[in-house]
């Protein structure tokens, strides 16, 4: 049986509760272990404060480029899965979480599917993933809204620091 096409795709990485550095480096490997999955970049840690809910710790943020033979959906169902099973609870909108995971960009494809937009429709204004993404792929560009260095500029208002390679 051949091998699934392999498509490129970038993850957003982020966690602010139970060891977060430690939950990022874990679900690094974790992705370079997906099935017809290859983790080709990891971007360094970032700190960065809350949006939407600032009553809790700072979050720790990375940008993953991988190679994968899985379609959009079934590589959504997988992060939600390794989410889960690293103990997220999804209590309300922007809460505190042990770790969440974003497909940011598949391949060149836009799409607004329930459960699933592509670009991720907000990570143009988010600095927190801009600086990681700019980081492994600086000549990526983000479909309706340009190079990512680019969108980075329009968020230098917001205080984003390296913390680890």
């Amino acid at each position: 049986m051949a091998s699934p096409q392999r498509k490129r795709a970038f993850i957003g990485l982020g966690s602010n509760l139970a060891d977060p550095d430690a939950q990022i480096h874990k679900a690094f490997a974790e992705l370079g272990k997906l099935p017809h999955t290859r983790l080709l970049a990891q971007s360094s840690l970032y700190r960065s404060a809350p949006v939407g809910y600032a009553d809790q710790p700072d979050f720790i943020n990375a940008v993953a480029e991988i190679e994968t033979g899985l379609e959009p959906h079934q590589l959504l169902e997988v992060l939600l899965d390794m989410e889960h099973r690293h103990g997220r609870v999804r209590e309300f909108r922007n809460a505190p979480r042990i770790l969440d995971l974003d497909i940011l960009l598949y391949n060149d494809l836009a799409c607004h599917e329930r459960g699933l937009t592509l670009p991720h429709p907000r990570m143009h204004e988010r600095a927190f993933v801009l600086q990681p993404l700019h980081e492994i792929a600086p000549h990526c560009v983000i479909d309706g809204h340009g190079p990512v260095a680019d969108c980075l500029e329009k968020c230098a208002d917001q205080r984003v620091d390296r913390i680890c390679g």
